[in-house]
């Protein structure tokens, strides 16, 4: 819930009214050239097999900051396919994302390295020609950094072709100028190939779909306003990007990640990236890919897997902020029941709180004794129940979190007092993560939680962090705050500007709020101290994601379970630990589309698990929006609706047009939770994205490069929903290949060279697509998850249509959902792979298991195969097959670029009772 603007311009006025002085606009996407850059003045090899210099100022000057003297200059190849660039100030130490919140290799210490430059200038005066060479190379496996002496500069390069990466060189034709390093101020471009598509650099919503536009702000620094702001800055700062090209023909793709919290606007004029960065250092990471799997692959190596998510959350779930009592939520479930509607999870908003406190329940509309009934009941069944916490802890002397939070010191400070500001309680402190009690003290509090409500996940929320004051603030006297009779968002604290710190005032204003807000602007004052005397200056943006790390703990903790945390704000290394919705969106067909775009950005980010509030969180969808919008969440890896308190009910059920859609598209998720799932494996164990961009599939396919309103589930299942209003026909893009119906297998598209279709698509239809040389496990579906997860299993086999030969593969990860870990391990999980293959008429079908013990004790079955592609029209079976029912169906494929129909033959057989567990070889010859 939270931030209610329609849009920034509320929040412009405020700014003005509050913080005139302070909201100067600047010109972010102006590059100006600043100073005459670094000159490199020594370089050795370091004794790790790096790379260590030192950089000297050329020329000093005062914008926004005198220039740091002397920088440090490191490089290592870390791996085959990673190389790191790391610059700061040689003599003193920098913030930097702490190496304990995201572990990972630390640079050598500064006072080796200043030893190291000592050292060097003798060397140098023996040996002056090492010094004098222009241009130095450092090669790795596949990655070149190569460096230019004067002016500074680095380019990587790719080994394989030599095409370069990322080049910080400029010249007087470029829009950019060289190396930037002041206190405040960091700056650094790369040129870029007009041909190149850029992906990421988040979290924003992007009216111009997917690929980075040219000239529109990217802003990195979380902030709470609504997700119906566009290219602005959100809740996430996500500073990295994949660059994919296509030379002659071949795709390469490469990620760059600038590992760094602070604020920074990035610009980006189609030729050319310039950071613009208002403190720590610039350490670059760079991923040789070349494809864009790999490169997610060798992000997450670094940052951290992806979560194992229990099977549960890949069910529906409905949530809604203003679910007063417990009687709303036990009707909400009762008519998802009587509608037929799959549902697996119940959430609640602030509802259930005491006073909106955390970690408390209203003892009136939420008594603990019907509250644990309910929650009984539901469990029974297979269903969750998951409720949300904000960071903000109300400041009151009677309330048991806020008296242990102070016992123990855990609140982050200003002017060496906790600091004050205001959230949906009232007057609240704010647990500084940074600090080792604040965590244990955390997970203390969900326990003790727990045991009050065994709740089966948390929702944490608002924290970017979000305050709805700013400045420096205090608690009236004599007046109710709040008071309970306007909306709850409006500052009621008595405050005043901060301004007379540089870390309030930065001499470069970067694009906050998309309005060029303060940096302090509705959130902690940047001026504030967290443990260890950190400034939330530097570690503003990793506040949502030191609170998932202890949120993590907590829960895990509890009963040794597999947690589930859904968090808003999240920072590189998130998805390590939590699920991610996109926020506060609106009921627009606008803001249907940004959420696919939005989706699929998380998966290059490694939070895969992800998705929007479906039908909007406010206002109200129309109802044809809200069809179109479950057609779409079905297939979003985090399933959810949600509303606003101020919105009219919008659970599925509210509208019978709706709840056929529903039962049809959910129909068809809950079939797939087998395959789902065991995309959660292969995202936790390679980063894999469960949602991804169609060029994810088909790099050398340009025509997907810029696509938006399709998506790919896996490798092989294409969601192409409407996503315009009024349209019954939906233009989807077929790559090469054959493509089939996953709702109806006897139908398809034969795509020659890969090209648009027109497909029907009326009210209650999204058409889902299955690529050719597939096996997709399927089950039978239920009205939750554990039901649903208990029915016999079938497998979906594709040939390209009419194929003589062919090969096609699947796999298929099942465990015991509630350990922590998800592996493939003896007698807690089982691993298939599935493999088919087709050659002059001869069929096989055949499967591979590793650990089989865990699927035979649960007593898994295949019951049904289903082979398409195939040409003849008998089947001949051996004797030993007698006993399985086989049909045989003719396929109709709409033949795209080649002219007419192809016609196919879907083989189905059922009554195979295979157990899951054992290995299986089925052979038939066609005729």
């Amino acid at each position: 819930m939270v931030s209610l603007s329609p849009s920034p311009t509320p929040l412009l006025s405020l700014c003005l009214l509050s913080f005139l002085a302070l909201c100067i606009p600047q010109s972010s996407s102006a590059v100006t050239k600043i100073g005459l850059g670094y000159r490199l003045i020594s370089i050795e090899n370091g004794a790790d097999g790096s790379l260590v210099g030192t950089l000297q100022v050329k020329q000093s000057n005062n914008i926004y900051g005198p220039d740091i003297p002397l920088l440090r200059f490191y490089a290592k190849h870390e791996s085959e396919n990673r190389l790191r660039v790391h610059i700061t100030d040689a003599k003193k130490q920098r913030w930097e994302v702490p190496y304990d919140l995201l572990p990972r290799d630390q640079p050598p210490p500064l006072k080796q390295s200043i030893a190291l430059s000592r050292s060097s200038e003798e060397k140098k005066k023996k040996n002056n020609k090492k010094y004098l060479r222009s241009v130095s190379e450092y090669s790795g496996s596949e990655l070149v950094l190569t460096y230019t002496s004067d002016p500074f500069s680095f380019a990587v390069k790719r080994k394989s072709n030599g095409d370069t990466l990322f080049n910080s060189s400029s010249d007087e034709s470029d829009p950019f100028g060289p190396l930037v390093f002041k206190d405040q101020y960091l700056e650094i471009s790369t040129k870029l190939p007009k041909d190149a598509s850029l992906y990421g650099l988040g979290e924003n919503s992007q009216p111009h779909g997917i690929k980075l536009y040219p000239n529109d702000p990217y802003t990195l620094y979380t902030t709470d306003i609504s997700a119906i702001n566009v290219n602005a800055d959100l809740y996430g700062s996500h500073p990295v990007y994949m660059d994919l090209r296509n030379e002659g023909g071949k795709a390469y793709a490469h990620g760059v990640l600038l590992m760094n919290s602070n604020g920074m606007d990035v610009v980006y004029t189609g030729t050319s990236l310039t950071y613009k960065v208002i403190g720590g250092v610039l350490d670059f990471y760079f991923f040789a890919g070349p494809s864009p799997l790999n490169v997610v692959d060798q992000y997450t190596s670094l940052i951290g897997r992806p979560a194992p998510m229990p099977y549960w959350a890949f069910g529906f779930h409905q949530c809604r902020w203003g679910y007063h009592n417990l009687s709303v939520i036990e009707d909400v479930v009762e008519n998802y029941q009587k509608a037929k509607i799959p549902l697996d999870v119940i959430w609640t908003d602030d509802d259930h709180m005491d006073g909106k406190k955390d970690f408390t329940l209203n003892p009136v509309n939420y008594p603990r004794p019907k509250l644990l009934e309910f929650l009984e009941r539901i469990h029974s069944i297979g269903m969750k129940y998951v409720v949300i916490v904000d960071p903000g802890i109300a400041v009151n002397t009677s309330y048991g979190v806020y008296q242990r939070g102070m016992a123990n010191d855990v609140f982050i400070k200003h002017d060496g007092d906790p600091f004050l500001g205001q959230v949906w309680p009232g007057a609240v402190h704010f647990p500084d993560f940074l600090n080792p009690k604040t965590v244990s003290w955390w997970a203390d509090e969900i326990r003790r939680f727990h045991e009050l409500v065994p709740v089966d996940g948390l929702w944490i929320d608002m924290n970017e962090v979000s305050n709805f004051c700013s400045g420096k603030c205090t608690i009236p006297e004599g007046r109710i705050c709040p008071n309970g009779t306007g909306p709850g968002w409006i500052c009621c604290l008595d405050c005043k500007n901060i301004t007379n710190t540089k870390w309030d005032d930065p001499p470069y204003k970067i694009n906050a709020s998309g309005i060029v807000a303060p940096v302090g602007y509705k959130t902690i004052a940047t001026s504030a101290v967290h443990y260890n005397g950190v400034l939330e200056y530097d570690a503003h943006s990793l506040y949502g994601f030191s609170q998932s790390i202890a949120t993590h703990k907590g829960l895990q903790g509890i009963e040794g379970k597999r947690p589930f945390i859904l968090s808003r704000s999240t920072y590189v290394g998130s998805g390590k630990y939590v699920a991610h919705w996109t926020g506060d969106n609106q009921g627009t067909w606008e803001n249907l589309r940004y959420s696919i775009s939005t989706m699929l950005n998380f998966g290059i980010f490694g939070i895969p698990m992800v998705g929007a509030d479906i039908c909007g969180f406010y206002p109200q969808p129309t109802e044809e929006l809200c069809n179109r919008w479950i057609e779409v969440g079905a297939f979003y890896p985090f399933s959810r609706d949600h509303a606003n308190y101020y919105s009219p009910r919008q659970e599925l059920y509210q509208w019978e047009s709706v709840a056929e859609s529903a039962r049809n598209a959910l129909g068809m998720r809950y079939k797939l939770l087998p395959y789902l799932y065991t995309l959660s494996y292969e995202a936790h164990v390679s980063g894999a994205p469960i949602a991804r961009p169609l060029f994810f599939s088909f790099p050398s396919f340009t025509e997907s490069y810029g696509l938006s309103t399709q998506f790919l589930l896996g490798s092989s299942v294409m969601v192409s929903p409407v996503v315009e209003q009024g349209q019954t026909q939906v233009k989807a893009l077929f790559p090469p290949g054959t493509w089939y119906n996953l709702f109806d297998m006897a139908h398809g598209v034969v795509s020659k060279d890969g090209s648009y279709v027109t497909l029907d698509a009326p009210l209650h239809v999204v058409n889902v697509h299955l690529y050719e040389n597939a096996i997709v496990p399927m089950q039978q579906g239920g009205m939750v998850s554990k039901d649903a997860r208990a029915t016999p299993f079938s497998l979906i086999v594709t040939f390209p249509a009419g194929a003589k030969q062919g090969e096609a593969k699947g796999n298929l990860f099942l465990d015991d959902d509630e350990l922590p870990e998800m592996k493939i391990a003896s007698g807690s999980s089982t691993y298939i792979d599935f493999h088919a293959t087709v050659k002059d008429g001869n069929v096989r079908v055949w499967s591979e298991v590793e650990e089989g013990k865990f699927a035979l004790d649960k007593g898994w079955v295949i019951d049904s195969i289903n082979v398409l592609g195939l040409s003849g029209s008998k089947v001949v079976m051996g004797m030993a097959m007698s006993h399985v029912n086989v049909s045989t169906t003719e396929q109709n494929l709409y033949g795209q670029g080649d002219g007419g129909e192809s016609k196919a033959v879907m083989v189905g057989m059922n009554g195979l009772n295979i157990p899951v567990g054992n290995n299986f070889d089925i052979s038939w010859k066609m005729e």
